[in-house]
């Protein structure tokens, strides 16, 4: 069972605040976060992912038996979001050997070479990240973000810089976690995007 309980969530920095009284309960599935730049989208995944302190609030995540808080979360997420980067030195396949050594995972290089594959990187394994157009740096960032398979994945504005065959890539992902019953938070203010969610919260700040 995956599930997320949020409540009375509000985040402020200083006297400014970005999240006033979130509640929200999710059981597996997609759930959308929508709401125009600016209205705390990336902030609440942060919160949500242990990555700040919400200012208040409560955060519960339940992973099988287990009740998570959010800083005990983070090796069952993967993170996608425009403030993640990757080594710009580092090959393609560098940087996800990096991730597998840092995370102690058992993977080859065969599933790092599948991997890229999937993301549709299969002619750029031994180029540098900094080499990459945005487009293919995006895609490089979703690969990252699964290379653990984690059960429960945040996407930020994940079709950004991605033409047509790449949003569609993203898509099919969303379709392949829902029926596997595991999780995406999906961060968007595109409503192309929000339909392929189960149900969607929006922040209007």
């Amino acid at each position: 069972m995956l599930k997320l309980e949020v409540h009375s969530l509000y985040k402020r920095y200083g006297l400014r605040s970005v999240l006033n009284d979130i509640n929200i309960e999710q059981e597996s599935g997609i759930l959308g976060i929508g709401g125009r730049n600016g209205s705390g989208k990336s902030t609440l995944l942060k919160c949500l992912g242990g990555l700040i302190r919400p200012t208040s609030g409560r955060i519960r995540w339940h992973v099988g038996q287990q009740q998570l808080e959010p800083n005990e979360i983070k090796p069952h997420i993967g993170f996608l979001a425009p403030h993640i980067n990757l080594y710009e030195e580092l090959t393609c396949r560098e940087n996800l050997k990096f991730i597998v050594d840092l995370r102690s995972l058992s993977l080859e290089q065969s599933d790092l070479n599948e991997l890229l594959h999937t993301v549709g990187l299969s002619n750029h394994i031994q180029q540098p990240f900094g080499d990459l157009s945005t487009g293919q740096q995006q895609r490089l960032k979703l690969a990252a973000a699964q290379v653990h398979d984690p059960p429960i994945l945040f996407l930020d504005e994940p079709g950004a810089n991605l033409d047509a065959e790449g949003t569609e890539m993203v898509h099919q992902l969303v379709q392949q976690y829902r029926r596997e019953e595991k999780m995406v938070l999906l961060a968007s203010n595109n409503p192309s995007e929000l339909e392929w969610c189960d149900q969607c919260y929006y922040l209007n700040q």
